[in-house]
């Protein structure tokens, strides 16, 4: 099941592929945000590609948001008839702390460590999932030549552990649908990681990056020589 293996993450020191983002080294993260991976998924070969040379594997785009619209993007479904929409899966996934899970999948009590600001946060309400590379982004480089069906396959990606995440509300409504080029988590140990999910996911959506982006990107990509990024395409 796809929360089981979810969960199973969380305990990187045992995952020999996310090990990297388990230590100090590498600015992936110390030991409050160890339980976060260090790249959105496996590419099914155990080794992974340090990010910088990831970056070769993107296509170089110009953009256009001409049509987009949010409600292109079918939101926060229940593929598993579980009654636990997307947001709730992820919630439950991530959670430090097991929330209780009453009828209906109403969550109440629990734990989460929001990565991009490295707070600890006890009320879901208070919590935003994220979309690392955003609805309004993946549009411009790409999605807009999508099906409905595959937009709304990309809005609930639960296959990619790092895709989607929770976090705080503050730091989420501040990125908007920047790119790396305008926006970069304010936790510093977040830096690495983050630039890691957002390759990893344009990778895992055949997505293309503009030149300021790339930009962005090839410079955070030089300060972290650590980083791997893992990812699998995503499945047509």
């Amino acid at each position: 099941m796809f929360r089981a293996r979810r969960l199973a993450i969380l305990a990187c020191p045992t995952l020999l592929l996310f090990a990297a983002a388990c230590t100090p080294e590498g600015s992936l993260g110390d030991a409050k945000s160890s339980a976060r991976p260090s790249a959105s998924s496996s590419d099914g070969k155990g080794g992974g590609v340090q990010l910088a040379e990831a970056m070769n594997q993107l296509k170089v785009s110009r953009e256009s948001r001409a049509g987009y619209e949010r409600d292109r993007f079918r939101l926060w479904t229940d593929a598993d008839h579980d009654h636990c929409d997307t947001r709730k899966e992820v919630l439950l996934a991530e959670a430090v702390k097991k929330p209780r899970q009453g009828k209906s999948c109403r969550l109440t009590g629990g734990e989460w460590r929001s990565y991009y600001d490295d707070r600890t946060v006890t009320d879901a309400r208070k919590l935003d999932i994220d979309h690392v590379v955003p609805l309004a982004e993946a549009w411009d480089s790409g999605a807009s030549k999508w099906s409905a069906e595959r937009r709304e396959q990309y809005a609930n990606d639960l296959d990619a552990e790092r895709s989607l995440v929770a976090v705080s509300l503050g730091p989420n409504r501040t990125k908007g649908d920047r790119d790396p080029a305008e926006w970069m988590p304010p936790a510093k140990d977040a830096t690495c990681t983050y630039a890691a999910d957002w390759v990893a996911t344009k990778l895992r959506w055949n997505l293309t990056v503009d030149p300021s982006e790339t930009k962005a990107l090839r410079t955070i990509a030089a300060g972290c020589p650590d980083s791997t990024v893992h990812f699998t395409p995503a499945p047509r």
